[in-house]
């Protein structure tokens, strides 16, 4: 048994060990309009105030990573009970100018229709921008977004996550879109449609849709009851 004065020294030597600090970062994807976009928010304080970066903050002692990630975006988007995924833990030497800050980062999704923003008063302001078009980004924020997009595009072909970025009903043309876009490539529609159909990844719904001039397509709904770990789209 170890005595007393070996463990005083234990705690002790443990006290004086630097530790560094502990934050998470969020990319979080929205789709709406055909168009693939990230949320970013333009920083009020230094460092790299009036820039553009992904929704992030420190890990509290009281919290679990999770439980920090949805309390910055309840706190600085207004969003809460989202899909979210752990994407990787960034850990360069000099990522942060103010300390050692390892960043554990996460990837959300969400149709973006159904949401409205909130800035928060600690930024300037609070936007969707297209992945196409992005400002530059402080921190290494880019090398966060870009590692999350690939995830997402690799994820999309064998893992049911569609159905967080459309509406409850949609047609095949607007499930089509959505893949095209996200993976940024022309998928040809009428093998899309029989690869869709024959995973039973989307079922029918018996309504069409309305509103459209000259046709009316028929609406699906994605199939919530399927085995995540048997879904694969070879497209």
């Amino acid at each position: 048994m170890r005595s007393f004065y070996a463990l005083y020294r234990m705690a002790k030597a443990f006290h004086q060990y630097k530790n560094p600090s502990i934050s998470v970062d969020i990319v979080l994807f929205g789709y709406h309009e055909s168009r693939l976009s990230i949320l970013l928010i333009n920083r009020k304080e230094e460092p790299y105030a009036d820039r553009w970066t992904l929704p992030g903050g420190f890990l509290r002692m009281e919290e679990t990573l999770l439980q920090t990630c949805r309390r910055i975006l309840k706190e600085k988007t207004g969003f809460s009970k989202l899909y979210l995924e752990q994407l990787f833990s960034f850990d360069a030497l000099h990522r942060d100018p103010r300390r050692r800050v390892i960043s554990i980062a996460y990837y959300g999704l969400i149709n973006s229709f159904y949401y409205q923003l909130v800035l928060s008063k600690i930024a300037n302001d609070i936007k969707w921008c297209s992945v196409h078009h992005l400002p530059p980004l402080g921190f290494d924020h880019r090398e966060i977004y870009k590692l999350a997009l690939r995830r997402l595009r690799d994820k999309i072909l064998y893992f049911p996550i569609g159905f967080e970025l459309l509406h409850g009903e949609f047609t095949l043309p607007e499930l089509h879109d959505l893949y095209e876009c996200i993976l940024d490539r022309t998928l040809d529609r009428r093998n899309f449609r029989k690869k869709m159909l024959d995973a039973s990844y989307i079922l029918p719904t018996g309504k069409k849709k309305s509103g459209l001039q000259h046709r009316h397509p028929d609406l699906y709904k994605f199939n919530r009851d399927i085995d995540p770990h048997h879904f694969k789209i070879n497209i």
